[in-house]
Parts: C-alpha cells; sequence; structure tokens
C-alpha cells in the first residue's frame, strides 16, 4: 500500500496528510453543530479550534521527535516533515488542552463545557487520523500468523494483506484503536444527552476511555515511544484515567442541578 496518493508540482500528496486533515475537518462540523445551541459565537469558536490545532500539532510533532530525539539528532531537517508521520497524539492532546483553556479563561468561557463540546469531536477524528498509520505502515502490534487475521472475523481483508509488514504479518492496532474510537464517540455522544449530566463529565470520560484503550493497545504494540523499559503512552494512560475518575468524582460532590452541561446560559461574546 504506497502511502503517496499522487504528485502535485513535485510535492507528494500522502494518505497520512489527507486523513489526518479530514479527521479535523469531521471534528470542526461535530463541533460546530453542537454549540449552537449553546449560542456559541462561531467567530469564538473559530479561533479557539484555529490556535488549538495549531498548538496541538506542534505538541503532537515535538512530543514524538523529544522521544525519538536519538534519530533525530542526525537529522534536523526531518523534524518538519510531519507529512511523512510522526504525530504523537498525547502530545496533541496536551498543548490542545492547554491552548483551549488559556484561551476560554481569557474570554471567561466556562472550559468544562467547551471541553465537553470538543471531545467527542476529538476521538472521532483520532478514528478517522488511525488510517493515516496504515498507509504509513505505523501503529501495527506484534506477529501473528495470517490464518490469525483471517479467524478474527472483524478485519477487513485489505487490512490482513498490508499487515505484512517487514517478512511478517502483524496484529492491526491501528485498526482496533480506530474501532475502539468509534464506540467511545457513540457512548460519549449518547452520554452527553443525559438530562443531569454534569460541565466535564464528557470530558473525562474521554480521558477515561481513551486512557483504557491505549494502555491496551500499547501492549501489543511493537513501534511504541519508550522512555527507559516503559512505554510512554502507557503512562500517559494512567494519567488521563485518573484525572477523569477524579474530575468525575469532584463533579459529583456538587448538587444535582448544579454546573449541568445542558443549560443554555447567554451568548458567548467576545
Amino acid at each position: 500500500m504506497s502511502p503517496v496518493i499522487f504528485e502535485l508540482f513535485g510535492f507528494e500528496i500522502r494518505w497520512y496528510s489527507i486523513l489526518i486533515l479530514t479527521g479535523i475537518f469531521v471534528a470542526y462540523l461535530l463541533i460546530h453543530f453542537e454549540s449552537r445551541k449553546f449560542l456559541i459565537k462561531k467567530e469564538f469558536l473559530f479561533n479557539l479550534m484555529f490556535w488549538a490545532l495549531i498548538f496541538g500539532i506542534i505538541g503532537a510533532r515535538l512530543y514524538y521527535v523529544i522521544f525519538n530525539f536519538d534519530y533525530y539528532k542526525d537529522n534536523l531537517i526531518e523534524i518538519v516533515e510531519v507529512w511523512n508521520g510522526g504525530l504523537a497524539i498525547h502530545g496533541g492532546i496536551l498543548f490542545g488542552l492547554i491552548t483551549i483553556i488559556v484561551y476560554c479563561k481569557k474570554y471567561k468561557v466556562n472550559t468544562w463545557k467547551i471541553l465537553d463540546i470538543i471531545a467527542p469531536a476529538v476521538i472521532i477524528a483520532q478514528a478517522i487520523g488511525r488510517w493515516g498509520n496504515f498507509f504509513n505502515s505505523e501503529a501495527y502490534g506484534s506477529v501473528v500468523e495470517y490464518k490469525t487475521l483471517i479467524n478474527m472475523k472483524i478485519i477487513p481483508q485489505f487490512v490482513v494483506d498490508n499487515m505484512y509488514i517487514n517478512g511478517a504479518y502483524h496484529l492491526p492496532m491501528f485498526y482496533f484503536e480506530s474501532l475502539l474510537c468509534i464506540l467511545g464517540f457513540i457512548i460519549m455522544i449518547i452520554n452527553r444527552r443525559r438530562k443531569y449530566i454534569k460541565n466535564g463529565e464528557t470530558f473525562s470520560l474521554y480521558l477515561i476511555w481513551y486512557g483504557i484503550i491505549r494502555f491496551v493497545i500499547e501492549t501489543f504494540r511493537t513501534d511504541s515511544l519508550m522512555f527507559l523499559d516503559f512505554k510512554v503512552a502507557q503512562i500517559v494512560s494512567v494519567l488521563m484515567v485518573l484525572t477523569g475518575i477524579i474530575i468525575i468524582i469532584v463533579k459529583h460532590k456538587k448538587p444535582k442541578l448544579d454546573d449541568i452541561y445542558n443549560k443554555i446560559e447567554d451568548e458567548i461574546v467576545f
């Protein structure tokens, strides 16, 4: 499977870049649709997403480069070649989250509500973006037999055929993560419609859900970022789950009718 779709004026147009952009576009549409019922101005939303995206991409790349610095210190020019792959989602989440918090505080907007609006869109964007790893032959798991992949029944044949990497078949961990992200999106959207769900609970569910599935996925991946003898993504995933649980506990200590997500507030202006 070629990672390049076609060349345009000498530039390679890659599946990885197209799928990342597709995920971003879908996420923006979902965020825009949900934000309308809270009377959030489009200008505020667009500017927020623009800066969160910029710093999120920077963070995702820096995170990846830091934990692969032994390679990049001798190949500095490749640090900017993000179209070849190498965006770590945890770095993107961290930098994007910081940007959102700072921006919301600046304009005195309810940060928890904004995070709840964004969280389901982020996880579906991740589901789409994971297919970029497929075309780049990344995010695969341990070696297995061809028959094992076929017997799983849920893996499409074209995915099985392209899991033959470096002389052996591998588990398509990108595919499993994509499916679980889609399931998480569905759960979050349904749960967000509960009458008394509090601001921050959907974001917390994202942290817990993605933290758990990523921890499990990393158990089988063979191309993980490492810190000493530990997989970085598993360390961060544990922190995500614990943070999500703490937020939910704190939120549920408040009275039932306080800080309700589905309450319509005044129009957000700036």
